[in-house]
């Protein structure tokens, strides 16, 4: 099914971007370890980079669901929603983290910058001073870096602390 073979590509795609960087790995390597040719693997995806960014959207599209879709409320709820969101992707984050030229594949850079302020706002208000924006820079940033350093560790011990983090560095 075509789906499948989709997914699977992407599946071991991932796991090679992870293990030896994006540009490091090439589409031989990903059909080899699939037991598929090379043509068959350009059959579902044009490029490395239509591969890289198929990969990358999932995230994309949940952070700007997110951010879209949330109202200001209960802070800590908020916290404890995004640390559920990042865990999820923590591979990509992995990814994306070891070889920053693939937040290019989507133009991530600034769109990343936005979300985290969009999620400062919902999480702290509009007017907010200097210090508060960077304590919750430092909560947000705190708790991405938590999902990718601690990716090995099951998700109930480290939601917990890195959600208690940072409520203590939003001061609540």
């Amino acid at each position: 099914m075509p789906s499948d073979t989709k997914a699977r590509i992407q599946a071991v795609a991932r796991e090679l971007f992870v293990q030896q960087g994006v540009q490091n790995t090439s589409l031989r390597q990903i059909s080899d370890r699939l037991g598929i040719t090379k043509p068959a693997l350009y059959y579902h995806f044009a490029s490395r980079e239509d591969l890289v960014r198929s990969i990358v959207q999932p995230l994309v599209d949940d952070i700007e669901s997110f951010v879209a879709g949330r109202a200001p409320g209960d802070a800590r709820e908020l916290l404890e929603d995004y640390f559920e969101l990042i865990w999820r992707h923590r591979a990509v984050i992995v990814m994306m983290v070891q070889e920053l030229s693939t937040l290019s594949y989507l133009d991530l850079g600034q769109r990343m910058f936005d979300w985290r302020r969009r999620l400062i706002a919902l999480l702290l208000g509009p007017e907010l001073t200097q210090a508060q924006h960077i304590r919750a820079t430092v909560a947000l940033g705190g708790m991405s870096d938590c999902a990718v350093e601690y990716a090995h560790l099951p998700p109930e011990e480290v939601k917990p602390a890195a959600v208690e983090a940072a409520a203590a560095a939003l001061g609540l």
